[in-house]
């Protein structure tokens, strides 16, 4: 019996899902670095940038499961792997530091700036955002060097 993670309508389960975290992460980070920027979009759109970020989470942790299960059937790098293995935690921690700016941030009156405390988090979300990028980058491109030298030289 094949996992659910597996295949889904005969096709492996792992591409699927990664076009959801390529496209997740990377939507998250420039929306958090916009609520860092705009005080009145992060009051507004937070709650909605948080719920993408934990989605995003867990379509990681799918993508990381889901390639575990692929990787019965083909070849991968030592390099994807590791570099894959570890974004469901990255993008977990990023997660944890989204909601926490969000929910400082939340209770401040628009009449009011932000504290140092917020500010600070702030900074830390801008350079997160920025990390979480490059960890989907290179993930991305280490998967598809991998899939895209397969095919051009004809090993599957």
């Amino acid at each position: 019996m094949e996992s659910l993670l597996d295949t889904f309508n005969g096709l492996p389960v792992h591409p699927l899902v990664v076009h959801a975290v390529v496209v997740l992460l990377p939507l998250v980070a420039v929306l958090a670095i916009i609520m860092v920027i705009s005080p009145r979009f992060s009051r507004r759109f937070g709650p909605i940038v948080v719920a993408l970020g934990f989605v995003s989470v867990g379509a990681s942790l799918v993508a990381k499961e889901s390639g575990e299960q692929l990787l019965r059937h083909v070849e991968s790098s030592p390099n994807h792997v590791q570099l894959g293995s570890r974004t469901p935690l990255y993008a977990g921690l990023y997660f944890l530091l989204l909601l926490a700016f969000w929910l400082l941030d939340r209770g401040i009156p628009g009449n009011r700036h932000r504290p140092a405390l917020v500010i600070i988090l702030g900074v830390l979300l801008v350079i997160a955002s920025v990390l979480i990028c490059v960890q989907v980058y290179l993930v991305g491109h280490s998967g598809a060097e991998v899939v895209w030298l397969q095919m051009l030289s004809g090993t599957n």
